[in-house]
């Protein structure tokens, strides 16, 4: 599926949803092109080499399903690889997506192969604000970096009321099922991590590095994003720390439980074995015992066994053993 925004000054922003004269609009060199392809297929892959001309090398990183995050400059051009992360739900709860741009000087591609909400916004944009196709081909290339960093921000915020409900059920009543979902909550943060960083590392090559294409009013644009990519890293650094001190906090409260479970069978074993003691005394099978003919010797044993009892009770209790 192709679409494209075709943008001229004082006339506006022209939409399409099917491949048209690209070559001609790009004719005019006040014009500004934005063609967004998406599961493009082999005439999507002729149209990026024969009409736009881009390096093959960077087409056949769009053709690849596992590009690594990157920024490359072909022949003048520049080509950028970067992730896109969707709270799914579920085991597999986070999707990660790839989204590819080239950019010339008054052209902007991106190639993705699933639709994402990402692009809605984009295209709602570009429609409703001609601001957004009428500030040149880097700050288009910065509006759609600045909507992929953006999109993170859905995923850590569920990710954050997570961590927070963890840790109130942790401090409640903690049982195996808030392990389970520590795990779950630090592996999506792992991936989080691991998209948002390489991604950090390309936006500070554009802010920093020497590439014709971007102007410097832009990269005042890309410095922000990269102050946004770096909050981001920080949120899920400290819900990662949260994460572990709810674990610490878990495995300290099954430790004082057991703690509890063990004095409290120990008060009981104290608390028995003499009476077991002394039943096993008087039990003995012995013709001579001083108390088997004495006519209290009952009552006399239901006494003993009582004191001593009641004696450990309020030892224990006193020394607050339970």
């Amino acid at each position: 599926m192709i679409r494209y925004f075709y943008h001229i000054p004082g006339e506006g922003v022209t939409y399409g949803k099917e491949q048209a004269d690209f070559s001609s609009m790009l004719a005019r060199t006040d014009s500004l092109l934005w063609v967004d392809m998406q599961d493009h297929g082999e005439s999507g892959e002729r149209l990026l080499a024969d009409v736009f001309k881009f390096h093959p090398l960077a087409i056949e990183d769009t053709v690849s399903e596992r590009s690594v995050v990157k920024l490359e400059e072909y022949d003048g051009d520049l080509f950028a690889v970067f992730k896109l992360l969707d709270y799914q739900g579920g085991v597999d709860e986070l999707k990660v997506s790839e989204v590819d741009i080239f950019m010339g000087k008054q052209l902007v591609v991106t190639v993705h192969r699933q639709r994402h909400r990402v692009f809605d916004f984009l295209f709602t944009q570009a429609l409703r604000n001609d601001r957004m196709m009428s500030r040149g081909a880097d700050l288009l290339f910065h509006a759609i970096v600045d909507a992929v960093v953006d999109s993170f921000n859905i995923t850590l915020d569920i990710i954050e009321s997570q961590v927070d409900e963890v840790e109130i059920i942790v401090l409640k009543e903690p049982d195996e099922a808030v392990v389970r979902e520590i795990f779950r909550l630090r592996r999506s943060i792992a991936t989080l991590k691991r998209v948002a960083g390489p991604q950090r590392e390309v936006i500070l090559k554009i802010t920093n590095g020497n590439l014709p294409l971007i102007s410097d009013r832009a990269r005042i644009y890309f410095r922000d994003i990269y102050d946004h990519v770096n909050r981001i890293n920080e949120i899920a650094d400290s819900d990662r720390e949260s994460l572990i001190a709810a674990l610490e906090v878990y495995f300290s409260s099954v430790s004082t439980k057991t703690n509890e479970i063990i004095r409290v069978l120990t008060v009981f074993t104290a608390i028995v074995m003499p009476a077991t003691f002394l039943v096993g005394l008087w039990g003995m099978n012995f013709k001579y015992m001083p108390e088997l003919e004495w006519k209290y010797g009952y009552v006399f044993f239901w006494v003993v066994l009582f004191v001593v009892t009641a004696g450990l009770l309020i030892y224990f209790r006193r020394r607050r053993w339970f």
